[in-house]
């Protein structure tokens, strides 16, 4: 099934979304597709692969360590397929690889799409990456039949808006708030600004991250937008109590679907 019919067929049986960010690799190749299968098996409708970077500008200080951990411990950028395979093998959750676009420039776009699509992944998530400058990925997506994802913020001009909402697939990906990932007591009221502009631009989903950490957030996004995206708190669950902690948590978000 496709991430955005998983999005629409929730949507319109009055359930939200859950979409569940983990970095492949960490802390090994084995345990991130553990850790994928439990969220897959214990509320995540779609599945977000992160491949570990050495400069990760957008993400707080809980998803630096976690990629530094799977770097440590030898992560190489062509693993990300062997997880996504393994993770394959258990479920059929949709799965989304979130790349900077640097490790893919030097792996080769046409390369890394053809094996994004053999390994049984959905598409990508740029979140450094505008369609501007995407012509070789969204040219080799097109031609793999992958989903393409691309970023609104607060700070987005209403052009920008337009250029990225129009350019993705699968779903816009709205972010509540300026700055790094991370947990937030209180989502920005700027995440509904951002939901309902995309709204008025085109009819694809719209899911948004960055600050979601508990059920009722969950529950919140999901009554203006299309899902709701998590990272930090469930990486912080898998490293205070492994992965009982991870499962734990990933209900407790889940609690919010309805």
């Amino acid at each position: 099934m496709s991430v955005q019919s998983v999005l629409e067929q929730n949507k319109a049986s009055g359930r939200g979304s859950l979409i569940g960010y983990f970095p492949a690799g960490y802390p090994t190749v084995e345990d991130s597709i553990e850790a994928f299968v439990a969220l897959a098996k214990n509320g995540c409708d779609i599945l977000e692969v992160g491949v570990p970077y050495s400069d990760p500008v957008m993400d707080g200080v809980v998803i630096q360590k976690a990629t530094e951990k799977a770097l440590a411990n030898g992560f190489r950028l062509s693993q990300v397929f062997d997880v996504i395979r393994g993770v394959r093998e258990q479920v059929n959750t949709p799965m989304l690889v979130m790349s900077y676009y640097n490790p893919v420039l030097r792996y080769g776009v046409e390369r890394f799409a053809t094996e994004l699509k053999a390994c049984g992944a959905q598409g990508m998530i740029t979140p450094d990456l505008i369609p501007d400058e995407a012509s070789d990925w969204l040219r080799s997506a097109e031609q793999e039949d992958l989903d393409r994802v691309f970023l609104v913020a607060p700070s987005s001009s209403d052009a920008r808006v337009r250029a990225n909402t129009e350019a993705s697939r699968g779903f816009i990906y709205s972010v509540s708030t300026m700055g790094i990932t991370g947990e937030r007591a209180e989502l920005d009221k700027l995440a509904r600004e951002v939901a309902s502009r995309v709204r008025r631009v085109g009819a694809a989903p719209r899911c948004v991250g960055v600050g979601v950490s508990t059920g009722d957030q969950v529950r919140d996004v999901n009554s203006y937008a299309d899902g709701a995206i998590v990272g930090t708190a469930l990486i912080a669950a898998y490293e205070s109590a492994g992965l009982e902690g991870l499962i734990e948590k990933t209900r407790e978000l889940a609690s919010g679907l309805g």
